[in-house]
């Protein structure tokens, strides 16, 4: 059964909990989503108001996915450019998938939800995205149409010893 995504929910003390709750769970099972695992939900949780802030500011929209059950099962978050040069594109961030749902095509599913999105905000051309490098996901999003357009290396450090990739990707929306 695909996901039913919407734009823009109403925030809800169980959209945040399952938010909170599907972050934790991608974390800890490896998703490159600004965590390494181990993380408890109470780490994620000052993120997660970090994004409902920018939200509340206008900056950001939320994306979610939820499954059959009624269940969050996946995320982006929108963000647009502040910069008046740049606000002809915005950032994708936080793209999750829940692991029991990987594997479904879930992930290009809310992607291309997402890029729908997009185009339905006035002005936008693109959207842009960066991602860990080492998990394989520029291959992912490659294979959604984003174009690899910037790699800074050893930008991102997992742990000591283990730098990866910051990769920027882009979408081209026309």
């Amino acid at each position: 059964m695909p996901l039913t995504f919407t734009l823009v929910p109403a925030v809800t003390p169980a959209l945040r909990d399952g938010i909170v709750d599907l972050w934790a769970d991608v974390s800890n099972a490896g998703g490159a989503v600004g965590f390494v695992p181990p993380v408890s939900r109470e780490e994620i949780r000052p993120e997660l108001v970090r994004h409902f802030a920018a939200m509340a500011e206008g900056r950001a929209r939320l994306l979610v996915g939820h499954d059959t059950a009624g269940e969050v099962a996946a995320t982006a978050f929108l963000t647009f450019n502040t910069h008046r040069l740049m606000r002809h594109w915005i950032w994708l961030y936080t793209v999750m998938v829940h692991p029991r749902h990987q594997g479904r095509g879930y992930g290009r599913d809310l992607l291309a939800a997402a890029a729908d999105a997009a185009r339905g905000f006035d002005g936008i051309t693109a959207i842009r995205l960066s991602c860990r490098g080492g998990a394989g996901l520029e291959r992912f999003y490659g294979g959604c149409g984003y174009k690899e357009v910037g790699r800074v290396p050893g930008a991102i450090r997992v742990a000591d010893g283990d730098d990866r990739d910051d990769i920027t990707m882009l979408l081209p929306l026309a």
